[in-house]
């Protein structure tokens, strides 16, 4: 029986998996990293490609094999045009031989590149393609079997912690819509609190509303921290699942290097045709850089590009940051003719969160950092305050706490 259904089914299931997790904006190449959900595919493709890169080294030499024919070619016609009109010439001797021997030379070193030609075009163009047909078997309907049998084996490997990964984010994003919750009920209740309109009773509903948004914010919390530990505690064995595959991979990747290295060493001993010292120096250089090809770098770069040595963002908790509402300059400017209340001596405020300011007029500060507050919150959400080196600006009056 043929395997591809369950292939196809493997598929599908990452398909579903990538499919359900949230989308967020583009961030930084951690995200694509090995690890991360389909990442994979890069090492599953690779086969392919190293299948049509084969093709690519037999057309780029069976053209260079015509190159080397047409050489021969007009080596030879060059050699057979001066040769007979040399030999009407009025010349005789050790001259005469000496002229004619570049003609000879001619024909024996376009022998010689006919020979080069043959050679890459069916000696080194057909042990490619051998190779090739032996070391890339293709699959039914599957394309090539190498291809099919990693993406099976990474799939089955990746299943369970991406479901897992999909449930932590599930939790999260629970976690974070809770905080945004509360916060609303602690706005809610601060707006109420000094209101004389209202009764005490009406103002307890809030109160209530508030601390209940706490608990569930709590409680999502604990579901997301216990999603976490599953996950992390489930990864070391991810990692070694996915590493076995990887690495089967990577020594069938080895060995058609190894086998390339070769074709292209052998190549180079029929180019190598003469002993002239500025040909020479090319061909040696050349050489060199054959020489310098080496498996194990070629596969230390590709895993640390598309393997386990990726950098990775692995999940960890992210806490919630209320978000800042935009100060409107130009209503606060119509507005700062008007006396608004200023403390004497500024009231010390402490950070909750890091903030940057994206304005001139604005502070910047770091979670926990301690600094005065000399100026009431506006209707905007804003306060005025000094930091400990004496710059002084507006900041989002949610991000700080009165330190007592």
């Amino acid at each position: 029986m043929m395997s591809q259904p369950r292939g196809e089914e493997s598929e599908k299931d990452a398909a579903l998996i990538m499919a359900g997790l949230p989308k967020e904006p583009p961030q930084d190449g951690k995200k694509q990293s090995f690890w991360m959900p389909g990442n994979y595919v890069a090492t599953v493709h690779r086969t392919e490609q190293s299948f049509q890169a084969c093709n690519d080294i037999v057309a780029c030499f069976a053209e260079r094999a015509k190159v080397e024919k047409q050489y021969a070619q007009q080596l030879s016609q060059w050699s057979s045009k001066w040769k007979s009109i040399v030999d009407s010439r009025p010349l005789y001797g050790s001259l005469m031989r000496a002229w004619q021997c570049f003609f000879s030379s001619a024909e024996r070193l376009a022998a010689l590149h006919c020979s080069v030609s043959q050679a890459l075009a069916a000696e080194e163009g057909g042990r490619v393609k051998t190779w090739q047909k032996e070391t890339f078997p293709k699959k039914i309907f599957c394309g090539f079997k190498e291809s099919h049998d990693n993406n099976a084996s990474f799939s089955r490997a990746q299943k369970p912690w991406s479901k897992k990964l999909l449930k932590l984010e599930k939790t999260r994003a629970e976690y974070h819509k809770a905080c945004q919750r509360e916060q609303a009920a602690v706005d809610k209740e601060k707006q109420v609190s000094d209101s004389t309109e209202m009764s005490p009773e009406k103002k307890q509903k809030f109160t209530a509303a508030r601390e209940k948004a706490a608990e569930e914010r709590e409680r999502t919390r604990e579901r997301y921290e216990k999603t976490l530990e599953d996950v992390s505690t489930y990864t070391p064995r991810y990692m070694e699942e996915m590493e076995a595959v990887f690495e089967q991979a990577q020594e069938e990747e080895r060995k058609r290097i190894s086998f390339l290295k070769q074709v292209f060493l052998s190549i180079h001993r029929h180019l190598d045709v003469t002993n002239n010292e500025s040909v020479k120096a090319v061909y040696s250089d050349l050489h060199s850089t054959l020489m310098s090809i080496d498996e194990q770098d070629d596969l230390k770069w590709w895993k640390n590009n598309h393997g386990p040595s990726m950098p990775t963002d692995w999940p960890k908790i992210e806490e919630w940051v209320p978000p800042v509402k935009k100060l409107k300059r130009k209503k606060r400017n119509q507005k700062g003719k008007e006396s608004r209340p200023v403390m004497i001596g500024g009231v010390k405020v402490r950070a909750l969160y890091e903030y940057k300011g994206e304005e001139e007029d604005e502070l910047s500060f770091r979670a926990g950092e301690v600094f005065l507050k000399v100026e009431e919150e506006d209707d905007q959400g804003w306060c005025r305050g000094v930091l400990s080196g004496g710059k002084e600006g507006f900041y989002p009056a949610n991000y700080v706490q009165v330190v007592d």
